[in-house]
Parts: C-alpha cells; sequence; structure tokens
C-alpha cells in the first residue's frame, strides 16, 4: 500500500468559515497537518514541517530557497491567497515544484477592507472611538469621502473592486496600471494616468494593489509624498513593501487634526493607522 501523501496547511483561517476545503482534503485520504503555532511560521519551523512534504497550502509564511531546499519531497504549492512576494518562484520552477493560486478567493474581502480603512481614516472613526472610551466628549475634524478623487495604483481584481465600492459615493476614480482595461474604466467612470506622479498628485485618497516585486517594491517615498495634497490619505492593503516608509512597523500617533498626510497601511495581515510627512524616508 502506498504511502499517503502528506499535504501541509499554514493558514489559521483555512477551512474556518467552510468545512468543505478541510473535508475534501479529508476525502482524498492525505495525511493533513495544520498549523501547529497558531501564528505565521518561520523558516525554522517551515523547513520541519516540510521536510517530509508532498504539498503545501500556504499563505504569507516564507518559502523562499532556503525553505524549499528542506523540501526534497515538495511536488505542490497552493497559494492561499494571491500574492507570491514570499515564495521564491525561480526555484520552484527549478525543481519542477507547481504553484497554484486562489485567484479571486479575497478580492471583496480586501476591497471592503481598503474601503473600510480610508473611511476610518477620512471620519477619524478609531481616533473618536479612543476619546469616547477615555470620557472625552467634543468635536472632531474630518473630511468627507463623497465626491472627493481617489487614486488607484492597479486595477487589477481587488483594484476594480474598490472602484465599484468608490462609484456608489460619487467619488471620481483615477487609476494607475501598465495593462488598462477599457470597458471597466468606461462601466465605472475611471478615468487613467500616465504615472503614478500623476495619481499621487490629484487623488484625496490613494489605495494600493500592486503585487509585490522588483518594480514595486518602495514605490511609494520621499518623492511621492511631495507631490500628495496636505490631506492625502494613503491605503495600503497590498504589501508593506510596496512603501518605503516601513509603515507598519509603527503604530498611530496623537493628534487632532488631519494635518499632514494620514496613511493606513497593512504589512500582510497587521493594519496599523499613522500620521505620515514629506519628510518620511
Amino acid at each position: 500500500m502506498a504511502p499517503k501523501l502528506k499535504i501541509v496547511v499554514t493558514p489559521r483561517s483555512f477551512g474556518k468559515s467552510d468545512p468543505a476545503p478541510i473535508e475534501l482534503l479529508a476525502s482524498q485520504g492525505y495525511e493533513v497537518v495544520y498549523n501547529p503555532y497558531g501564528r505565521i511560521l518561520t523558516k525554522e519551523e517551515m523547513k520541519g514541517l516540510l521536510a517530509d512534504a508532498d504539498g503545501v497550502i500556504v499563505g504569507v509564511d516564507p518559502l523562499d530557497r532556503e525553505v524549499l531546499a528542506e523540501a526534497p519531497g515538495l511536488k505542490i504549492i497552493s497559494k492561499y491567497g494571491v500574492g507570491t512576494d514570499n515564495i521564491d518562484l525561480k526555484y520552484a520552477e527549478e525543481r519542477g515544484i507547481k504553484v497554484t493560486l486562489a485567484t479571486g478567493s479575497n478580492t471583496e474581502a480586501v476591497a471592503d477592507f481598503a474601503f473600510a480603512l480610508m473611511m476610518a481614516v477620512a471620519r477619524r472613526v478609531t481616533v473618536i472611538d479612543r476619546a469616547c472610551r477615555d470620557g472625552i466628549w467634543k468635536a472632531d475634524a474630518a473630511i468627507d469621502v463623497h465626491g472627493k478623487t481617489l487614486g488607484l495604483l492597479g486595477l487589477g481584481a481587488i483594484g476594480k473592486a474598490v472602484a465599484r465600492r468608490a462609484s456608489g459615493f460619487g467619488m471620481k476614480v483615477l487609476a494607475y496600471d501598465l495593462f488598462r482595461d477599457e470597458a471597466t474604466a468606461a462601466a465605472y467612470g475611471i478615468a487613467y494616468r500616465d504615472s503614478i506622479g500623476d495619481i499621487v498628485r490629484e487623488a484625496d485618497f490613494i489605495s494600493l494593489h500592486l503585487p509585490l516585486d522588483g518594480k514595486t517594491a518602495g514605490i511609494i517615498g520621499r518623492e511621492q509624498f511631495e507631490l500628495m495634497k496636505p490631506t492625502a490619505v494613503l491605503v495600503n492593503t497590498a504589501r508593506g513593501g510596496a512603501d518605503r516608509r516601513g509603515c507598519a512597523a509603527r503604530s498611530a500617533a496623537g493628534g487632532t487634526d488631519l494635518g499632514g498626510r494620514a496613511s493606513t497601511c497593512s504589512r500582510r495581515s497587521r493594519p496599523t493607522i499613522r500620521r505620515c510627512s514629506p519628510s518620511a524616508t
């Protein structure tokens, strides 16, 4: 009798909202090993789990050359999402390891999250919530979302989903993407711009929806912040590496007004909110 194929599953949310994926794996007779740590795994932990694995369903845990080299029997990597910046695709190809993506699986959820962050900063939701919990009752300055200009850096599936939400708020939507979808642009009144500079200069709200690779790493930095409006809001639900300030490493600063550039940033699944300034690197 042939030994069972071993499948490692690292995402903690796998099968939580719907047991069908877990039932499917079980029905195939696989030996399924779930994340025993309840968090994102380290390289050493990944090496240990993958040493005799045939396949892995992975979230944002590291699968670089160093880790993959310790998984001699690995045949397939199934990405629980679409971002592949944690996977050494070139080395996987050299090894003949197939890599698949769950395209569309989190499109609407991320778009909801991006719009929620934008609304939270504009309407000062978290700041006012904290003040109320501390017994401080006072008016706080905020900015409207309706009728404002939204700039989308990346108009893939998630960018389009955010654009659909923006249309319901009567926003003017601008987009920058190397591959233009004229049909979607026409349907939602999206105006393309030729450069990131054009987007950040014109937009009141800027939302990042770009994959992280050699071309997009650090795509937002000092130069782009210098071009932004003083009250601009930047939302990054893509990857923290797209923002050279490494904003996810810092938590919210104080203050009662929107002076200076506000930013909501997400590094993988850990969003933070903080104020930004043109002098940030």
